[in-house]
């Protein structure tokens, strides 16, 4: 199902019907993130039920609510929590909002995502700079910008090298070395699941070059350069996925979220206090 302009332009009227806010800033938080959003100042707070194209998730860990406000000094638009293609959702319902934060005002996208690390030597609760995207669902023809282009909202062939702001990485990892913190780089790995992936499964995603691995976030990035927006993509990394690894289950994704929270925050909130225009390109 393809979203037209004008109903963009219809979610975007809903939200600003709402409040008076002019973000800058869009945000999406992963599986047992979705407390971050309570450090946001003057918040306001819409369900997505009550935004036109929005679609609540099914996945416990999701709280399915927009909030907009002020975080690190910076007007902000956050989704608390995600849909997800294996929920049954299309590539472009999944990414609808980034399109909307888009018409909002938002010229940065920060990314979010709980992630399998692919490396025996990292541990639960290190915090990933994506550095680059493996979008396997997209390269096998599910993909965001499938179908008739609207010159509108972007160009028919977006470019995706540098996906991830280059400016927006240095800034992370100046702002986590400030703050103590071991910030990894690497590849993020898409998968479509709802299954983990089997032992040869991730044998072939380190030889294509993954670094951690997950089931969301590609296509959102795919849309948000689409429509010109800067992207910071973070992974948290909530379990170990090794052949010989103990099976992953959606339990311990969580607690790792709610583990890392304290670092998650004050990593983010530095990042937007450090983020000044003009824009970083």
């Amino acid at each position: 199902m393809e979203h037209s302009f004008e109903q963009v332009a219809a979610a975007r009227a809903a939200i600003a019907a709402r409040t008076s806010l002019a973000p800058r800033v869009g945000m999406i938080l992963g599986s047992g993130m979705s407390d971050l959003a309570d450090n946001i100042e003057e918040p306001t707070t819409i369900s997505y039920h009550d935004i036109p194209g929005f679609l609540a998730s099914s996945v416990e860990g999701h709280r399915s609510e927009l909030a907009l406000g002020w975080l690190g000094g910076q007007p902000v638009a956050v989704m608390r929590g995600r849909s997800h293609f294996y929920e049954g959702y299309t590539m472009q319902q999944i990414t609808f909002p980034v399109r909307v934060m888009h018409a909002l005002g938002c010229h940065t996208l920060i990314v979010t995502n709980a992630a399998g690390g692919l490396h025996a030597t990292w541990q639960v609760g290190d915090i990933m700079h994506i550095t680059d995207q493996i979008f396997l669902p997209g390269l096998a023809g599910n993909h965001p910008l499938r179908g008739r282009n609207d010159e509108r909202l972007g160009v028919r062939f977006p470019a995706m090298l540098d996906a991830y702001t280059p400016a927006l990485g240095s800034l992370a990892h100046t702002v986590a070395t400030q703050q103590g913190l071991t910030l990894r780089r690497g590849v993020y790995v898409m998968i479509s699941g709802p299954s983990f992936e089997s032992g040869a499964e991730l044998r072939m995603l380190r030889l294509l070059g993954g670094d951690a691995v997950g089931m969301s976030t590609a296509p959102e990035v795919v849309v948000a350069r689409h429509s010109g927006m800067n992207v910071l993509g973070l992974s948290l990394i909530t379990n170990l996925a090794l052949p010989e690894g103990s099976p992953a289950n959606h339990a311990e994704v969580l607690e790792a979220g709610i583990a890392a929270r304290p670092p998650m925050t004050a990593l983010l909130q530095g990042v937007l206090s450090g983020m000044h225009e003009p824009d970083p390109a």
